[in-house]
This record gives C-alpha cells, structure tokens and sequence, in this order.
C-alpha cells in the first residue's frame, strides 16, 4: 500500500472517531476512542503537512516552467523548490515510522530485574550503580520508582534488585536495556591498580494485568519457606516467603519481601504474569521477523550488549556501536538518552526495512 493510501485510510478513521466522540458514549467506549485519536492525530497532522508540501512543491514548479515569471519570483520559486524537494523525504520517513505497527507493550509499566553475574563482589556493585542508574533516570523522567525486593551483600553491592517502574511510556524507552551490562574498572580492594572485568544482567518485563495473561491455578506449584535475610525474629517463625513454578513453561519467581504471605504471592504473581507475558510478545516477534538480522531489544541476556569503562570515562553499546565519553553523566541517569534514542531509531530503521 502506497503511503498516500495509508494516510487517507488514518484520516478516514481519525474522521470517524472524531464523530463517534461527539456523540453520547459510555466512559470505557469514550477513553477507548480518545487514547486512538491520540495515537493517529500525529500522523494526520504529518499527513496534512506531507500533502501542503507536495502542493506548495508542485506550484514553484509551475512557476519556474512559466515564462512569463520574472527573475525574482523565479530565483524565489527554484529556493523553495529544492527545499521541499529535500523536506518532503523527511516528512515521509516520519510518517512510515508512525505507522509502524505499535508494540502494544510499549504503553505498560516495566519490571526491572538487576543480577550480579561474573565478578563475584565487583559484580554486586556494579549491579547496584545499575540499580541507582534506572532509579535516577526515572526520577528524571518523573516515573514511580518502587522498589520490590533487593537481595545485598552487606557491603554495599546487589546479588539481585527487582523494582516496578510506573509512568508514560516507561516500557518503551526502557526495552533494550535487557541483556548483559559488563564494566571495566579497578577494584577499590585491587592494591596492585589492575583492571578487573564483572557483568550484571538486567531484564525489563512489561508489567502485564490479569486481562493479558491468564493462568490457571492447576498450572502452578506454590511453596512456602521461612524468609532469609532481614527481618528480626520474624524470620525465624513465619513460613510467608513464596515461590511460584509454572510447571507448563518451568519460569519460576520467589518473593519474600513482605512479612505476609498472602503479599508475596500476590507480588510474585505480578512478575510470574509478566515473565509469561514477555515470553509470549517475544515469540510472536520472532515470528513476525524470522530474518531479523540486528535482535536489537531482544533481551537476549547471554549477550553483551554495553560496557562501562572506568580508566577511560566511556559507555560503549555494542548492538549499535556507539560510544559516549560521558560514564559519570550515564550512571547518574542524564545522559542515558543519548544512548536509549539511537536504539529506538535503530530499531525503527530495522523494522522499516522489514516492510519494504
């Protein structure tokens, strides 16, 4: 389909539900219309700009084949030729990517999951300047930072930290952040100044409701533990700690967060419930897109996809071969933009190419 016929079908249906909203509604039918308005004005407000600038391109034309224009309206006409000649291929790369196909995750609230991998103690703190990382990027972007569980090593780093992200557009920008983080630095223990090597993995799930996945009590095994950890003498006398298996795909999640049992299955079921939810929207991907070359996003956790190097101040993202020379500005969540944009357009380049 041409992108004109595209654009006049958005523009059909933005009509539509523009007439649907001036009529009496119920509130669930009304919201439902609103959020699609919303998601198609930008593309009827690019498609209305992409036509003026055919229209304006085709009249200079005109006036530059006609041999009555003078010189000066001429010289005019030739500028504004060649400029919306190289706007208009602007204007209709941005509008193939806002008529991409919608994640439907990228709406959702996120499950951010930090584990120290290799390193031993190296690797918990770095999990833990990770944990910080996203903590303060959401601040900036005026996201609910909820902490859920964090499993320490008494000395500061992270052998694990789950934590629910709430706001608009969380799981979007947050997507390709799954997968192996590796830093380079030299150990505050390292007397000998020698560089060491450690890795985290972190995993970004969208949070997924009970509408999006349905599970079925016979498919879990739920067992009950004494919690480890803080807690005082609690700890000793309450079997509240839970773990969930789903036996039908073996995912498997524990919490022992809360002093109620009742608390922790509930909190586990959230992530058991996104873990499935993920799995699901992954495998519908790979099915979309058997050939993808560049799995940018995929979450593919046996694969590095950044490094965070001390000695040289720089954060290197493999998938897309950036480098930024500002470690301190990244870790303190200011500068992860710059790293989180050039994904998001590689991946809409990727898919563009898809359609083509």
């Amino acid at each position: 389909m041409k992108i004109e016929e595209k654009l006049s079908s958005v523009i059909s249906r933005h009509e539509e539900i523009e007439a649907l909203l001036s009529e009496p509604t119920d509130g669930q039918t009304f919201s439902k219309l609103s959020k699609e308005l919303g998601e198609l004005s930008p593309i009827v407000e690019a498609g209305t700009q992409y036509k003026k600038a055919l229209q304006d391109m085709s009249e200079a034309e005109l006036l530059i084949k006609d041999s009555s224009t003078d010189e000066e309206l001429k010289h005019f006409a030739e500028e504004e030729y060649y400029r919306l000649k190289h706007l208009i291929p602007e204007i209709e790369q941005k509008i193939k990517i806002l008529l991409l196909p919608k994640d439907e995750a990228d709406d959702k609230n996120a499950i951010l999951e930090i584990r120290a991998g290799t390193g031993g103690e190296e690797a918990a703190l770095f999990a833990a300047d990770l944990f910080r990382m996203y903590e303060k990027y959401a601040s900036l972007k005026g996201w609910k930072f909820e902490i859920e569980e964090i499993n320490d090593t008494g000395i500061g780093g992270f052998k694990e930290a789950i934590a629910t992200i709430t706001g608009k557009e969380v799981f979007s920008r947050l997507k390709f952040e799954s997968g192996v983080h590796r830093v380079q630095r030299v150990p505050e223990t390292e007397a000998s100044g020698r560089i060491h090597t450690s890795a985290a993995t972190v995993a970004v799930l969208p949070e997924a409701e009970e509408v999006d996945i349905k599970i079925d009590e016979k498919d879990l095994r739920i067992d009950t533990y004494r919690s480890s950890g803080a807690g005082g003498q609690h700890v000793n006398k309450t079997d509240s700690a839970i773990r969930i298996t789903h036996i039908p795909t073996g995912c498997v999640v524990a919490c022992q967060e809360e002093r109620s049992q009742f608390k922790n299955k509930d909190k586990a079921m959230k992530r058991l419930r996104s873990m499935l939810y993920e799995q699901q929207r992954q495998e519908k991907a790979k099915e979309r897109s058997q050939n993808r070359k560049n799995q940018v996003g995929s979450g593919d956790r046996s694969e590095r996809i950044r490094t965070y190097n001390f000695p040289q101040g720089r954060v290197s993202d493999h998938r897309i071969n950036l480098t930024l020379y500002k470690l301190d500005a990244v870790l303190n969540g200011t500068a992860l933009d710059e790293i989180i944009e050039p994904l998001i357009a590689e991946d809409q380049l990727s898919r563009l190419a898809e359609m083509e």
